[in-house]
């Protein structure tokens, strides 16, 4: 596969050094590496969260042979070591220039379904008996300044009039009584529904539930080529091949740029990376009189997201590295550190046990890309949540199979969403782009 970024980023025989990976428990699937021939009604390509809600959809509900392709181990991509937030998102930029793109109808359906998403989710870890770690039960979004309030305030009204979500904004003063204090919290926006989870724990039980319902995971089985003859497509991996009359591409930030001339230059991934502490003591807690268990973000353009874990335990995320090696990780998990401890004065002694990066998926259009290919309709895909994929690409993969099995494109798939989003131009450059926005972005923090 093309790769935009160091070597360090695609090498998925490696174990990640994540804290997910390292407490993911004992449930977990039983996929062995394709070393045959096979032929099912539908291949997926990715095995996250995108294609094995897809999957368990498929089987559960219409009862349609999978075969799932997984490069890597089974959540080694960004649904295995993300931070867990089960939130509403999903489209990069202010809902404000959503609207003015899309109109008001279409991103209240959007947001409709990034609800609807979040509720599915549940679901799915109810009906499945998922060991997820579900905490909280809103999203906090943390004011850095006094400006930036007035700002979450005239959110808040659009939020809560306009696109009629569960939002509504809380003082500094009444914020740390509540929730937490720091040197960066003047007040916050609160919107619910939103949870935080262990990522790990439910890639993991969503895989167990797909096989349950008849799918055939196959991990570390990079598609290598793709081809197809008449109505069936075969997918080739090292040592053996699925042959299917549809496939689902499910890769999102490890798109392979060469695998299929449609999908060529129409992602950028993004670098996220994440640290997280020792457990801390109550005193050290009560240093900030922390109390809440929702996952939270700032306010910042350049943001950052944080949530206190089960064994109390604090992650702290944020933009990564631009190359993807070696170096430019150290120093960028350096920088998160002494970021959170500028936040957090009295943390500053705390030390750091755990350390990860993965991609954050965007598009041009800066909204997911949802459809099938307008030149071959037995080609389905989902890409493109932008930092919000673990309820997104769980809602996409059930419409995906909805779609497939009925060939009718499910009503609740906005406007905003659907089909490809355009390439980038330049395309070799993309992730170059990013410096250029990194400083734009900086510029607009330290006037806020």
């Amino acid at each position: 596969m093309y790769k935009l970024y160091n070597q360090n980023m695609y090498n998925f025989g490696d174990p990640q050094p994540s804290y997910w990976e390292s407490t993911q428990g004992l449930c977990k699937p039983n996929g062995k590496p394709l070393v045959s021939n096979e032929t099912y009604d539908v291949a997926i390509i990715g095995g996250g969260y995108t294609g094995l809600s897809a999957a368990y959809h498929l089987g559960r509900k219409f009862g349609i042979e999978v075969g799932v392709l997984e490069a890597g181990h089974i959540g080694w991509g960004a649904s295995g070591r993300n931070g867990g937030f089960c939130s509403i998102g999903g489209a990069a930029g202010s809902v404000k220039d959503l609207v003015k793109r899309f109109g008001l109808s279409d991103v209240k359906a959007f947001y409709k379904s990034q609800v609807d998403a979040i509720e599915l989710v549940k679901e799915i870890i109810t009906d499945n008996n998922i060991d997820a770690s579900i905490q909280g039960e809103s999203e906090l979004y943390v004011a850095h300044s006094k400006k930036a309030f007035n700002e979450l305030n005239e959110l808040k009204n659009f939020y809560s009039q306009s696109l009629g979500l569960d939002a509504r904004n809380i003082s500094s003063e009444e914020f740390r009584g509540l929730h937490f204090d720091s040197t960066e919290q003047y007040g916050a926006l609160e919107l619910k529904p939103t949870f935080g989870l262990h990522p790990m724990r439910y890639i993991n039980g969503l895989a167990v539930a797909a096989e349950h319902y008849g799918a055939k995971l196959y991990p570390y089985s990079e598609v290598q080529s793709w081809e197809k003859k008449g109505d069936y497509h075969t997918l080739h991996v090292a040592s053996g091949s699925i042959r299917a009359k549809h496939v689902i591409f499910a890769t999102n930030g490890f798109m392979p740029e060469t695998l299929h001339k449609n999908f060529t230059s129409r992602s950028l991934p993004v670098i996220s990376s994440i640290i997280v502490t020792r457990p801390l003591s109550n005193l050290e807690l009560d240093a900030y009189q922390w109390k809440t268990l929702s996952p939270a973000i700032n306010s910042r353009k350049l943001m950052n997201y944080f949530r206190l874990l089960p064994d109390k335990r604090f992650l702290f995320g944020g933009r990564g590295s631009s190359s993807g090696d070696k170096k430019g990780e150290t120093r960028n998990y350096e920088y998160l550190a002494a970021r959170m401890k500028s936040i957090w004065p009295e943390w500053k002694d705390i030390e750091i046990d755990y350390c990860w990066h993965g991609f954050v998926c965007f598009t041009r259009r800066l909204t997911p890309a949802i459809g099938r290919l307008s030149d071959d309709k037995s080609i389905f895909f989902g890409f493109g949540y932008h930092g919000n994929g673990v309820n997104t690409s769980t809602w996409v993969g059930k419409q995906l199979a909805i779609w497939l099995a009925s060939n009718n494109m499910p009503a609740p798939i906005s406007r905003l969403s659907q089909g490809l989003s355009p390439k980038f131009p330049f395309a070799p450059f993309r992730r170059h782009y990013l410096q250029a926005i990194m400083t734009w972005y900086r510029v607009q923090d330290s006037l806020r």
